[in-house]
């Protein structure tokens, strides 16, 4: 301090932390809980465990699946404990045609540097967590919940359309096959409970749907928006969220996450529907030569 210069003075409750510094703490702390909460979605169904400083999330029943078979929580830094990392990852995924890391802000900035140097590519999911109530009024729909095996088998014909539908949106026909979406089918049953799936009705038919779940720390999640085409625009994309936060909430959520594809429209939707983005969680993907 210069010379003469009279130090400014503290305010009285100079003891307690300063509302913006608690504002932001709040909010960074309630961000990490939402990236904690889709993490913990992704690897409902599936073994999880701790091995060479991260998460492993594994399905040997399912090895193909992106979402049952991936790293997370990577704390790796350093080269070598970047090597050692990579050939876990090899070992425990062996029989996958694919390596997984999920990352976000909180990932070692030389591990994203390595893996896009070793040719993994590169995509993200938008992190939208609504806190108050949604903005919008849901028009009357027949909403029920997944039982039954024959309402699996409806959710197989829907989630079927939804799966050829997206591969073909993301130019990956190669991806289309029937066994490839029945094995996403089971790696989603797998996850109720926790989690609960709902359709929505018209005449009786299903045509579209969606789940909740009360998730983790407070903070609930809900996932997996379709609707058949000839459906869309009717309100019942806007009835199933309603109806699924409504359901987390009564499970014991306070806030509720909802992860968006940053390239597609639906973000835009939940952005006037009250959720706000809160954080970015991105995938690093190698596919993997079959020979």
């Amino acid at each position: 301090m210069r010379a003469g210069r009279v130090p400014p003075t503290r305010p009285a409750f100079a003891g307690f932390p300063d509302s913006r510094t608690v504002s932001s703490s709040l909010v960074a702390s309630l961000t990490e809980r939402a990236l904690d909460v889709n993490a913990a979605n992704l690897a409902l169904g599936n073994d999880v465990y701790e091995l060479t400083g991260a998460t492993f999330v594994r399905n040997t029943a399912l090895p193909n699946i992106y979402d049952a078979n991936h790293i997370r929580d990577a704390t790796a830094s350093t080269p070598h404990d970047i090597d050692a990392l990579l050939a876990a990852a090899d070992r425990e995924y062996a029989a996958s045609s694919h390596r997984r890391f999920t990352a976000d802000h909180r990932t070692p900035p030389e591990l994203l540097a390595r893996l896009t140097l070793d040719g993994y590519s590169r995509s993200e999911g938008l992190v939208l967590l609504l806190e108050g109530e949604l903005r919008t009024q849901p028009k009357p729909f027949d909403i029920r919940p997944l039982v039954t095996e024959r309402d699996w088998e409806e959710y197989w014909t829907l989630s079927l359309e939804d799966w050829v539908e997206g591969m073909a949106k993301r130019n990956h026909p190669e991806e289309a096959q029937e066994p490839v979406a029945r094995q996403m089918w089971a790696a989603r049953r797998r996850k109720q409970p926790p989690t609960q799936y709902w359709m929505a009705y018209v005449d009786g038919r299903p045509i579209a749907y969606f789940n909740s779940w009360a998730g983790t720390d407070g903070v609930g999640q809900v996932e997996d928006l379709f609707t058949r085409r000839p459906f869309r625009h009717r309100g019942a994309a806007t009835a199933l969220i309603h109806h699924c936060v409504t359901d987390a909430r009564a499970k014991g959520a306070g806030p509720v996450v909802i992860v968006a594809d940053p390239t597609d429209t639906p973000m835009h939707m939940y952005a006037a529907m009250g959720f706000r983005p809160v954080a970015l969680t991105v995938n690093y993907l190698k596919k993997l030569d079959p020979a």
